[in-house]
């Protein structure tokens, strides 16, 4: 059975509406069957940046341990230390949330690929980033070394980045540094093609993030910063669901649902849910 773990973390985020992650996060969690359901309970307050060049590292870095902890059964959840080895599909919150995620399906597959949905790169560094955010930094967590993520936990040669359509030059700079693989948002409408990456890493089992503003604006609207020329839920869902044919999914996470108010939420369930269904 999937297991779910609602992280509404909003630190992470770069954006005025930050905040508004929060109602997202609940309003998925809504509509989660309850018995497989955890809530991480982020802390309050903003955090400090510590010296580190990340805003708010220190709420950041805590979220990270309750993640860990509630991924490996480590809680007082019944729910969560039911099924500790169960396929778990984080729900975010910002993307950040994927991080620690990702190094714990890592940590039991060690031939893990990461699949990485997004509309932006998510490829800075401290030192590079213009906000400080820890967002926009997330994808390079995944296979680099900083504050929050000391070793890597999948070499870049087994990530690909999907549907992304703004880069910033530095993490122009880092693609071609590190060869990593990307596909554009033309490039999905060929379901197969998303497998084909994946399985050219030669990976066995694979992680698949899903930030929602990688759909276009007319295909939801409760996204914080919307790029257009997106993916729409149908090419979206079919290309993972393709993935899933050819290898193993052992972990998945969602983030940046930010519903400009909660009961706008409600525009956008739908989608959200049929996304989700497609990992779960």
């Amino acid at each position: 059975m999937t297991r779910f773990i609602v992280v509404p973390q909003w630190q992470g985020s770069p954006s005025a509406r930050s905040m508004t992650l929060i109602d997202g996060a609940e309003a998925i969690a809504g509509d989660l069957p309850r018995s497989a359901t955890v809530r991480v309970d982020v802390p309050v307050e903003a955090g400090e940046a510590l010296d580190t060049g990340i805003r708010r590292f220190s709420s950041l870095q805590r979220t990270r341990d309750l993640i860990a902890a509630a991924l490996t059964g480590s809680t007082d959840s019944p729910s969560a230390a039911a099924a500790p080895a169960s396929p778990a599909v984080v729900i975010g919150g910002d993307c950040g949330v994927a991080v620690p995620a990702v190094a714990h399906a890592a940590s039991a597959h060690p031939d893990l690929a990461v699949v990485w949905f997004d509309a932006h790169a998510d490829l800075h560094t401290p030192a590079s980033s213009p906000s400080g955010a820890f967002a926009g930094m997330a994808l390079q967590a995944v296979f680099g070394r900083g504050p929050l993520t000391t070793d890597a936990a999948v070499p870049a040669d087994r990530v690909v980045l999907a549907g992304a359509r703004e880069f910033d030059a530095a993490e122009t700079d880092l693609v071609d540094e590190v060869k990593l693989r990307t596909l554009r948002v033309d490039d999905l409408a060929d379901p197969a093609a998303l497998a084909d990456a994946v399985a050219a890493t030669g990976a066995r089992s694979v992680y698949v993030h899903v930030d929602l503003d990688v759909l276009d604006p007319s295909a939801i609207t409760g996204v914080g910063a919307p790029v257009p020329f997106g993916l729409d839920v149908p090419t979206l869902t079919a290309a993972i669901g393709a993935l899933r044919e050819r290898m193993p999914l052992v972990g998945a996470s969602i983030s940046g649902f930010a519903p400009a108010h909660p009961d706008a939420a409600v525009d956008d369930m739908g989608s959200v849910l049929r996304i989700i269904g497609a990992v779960a």
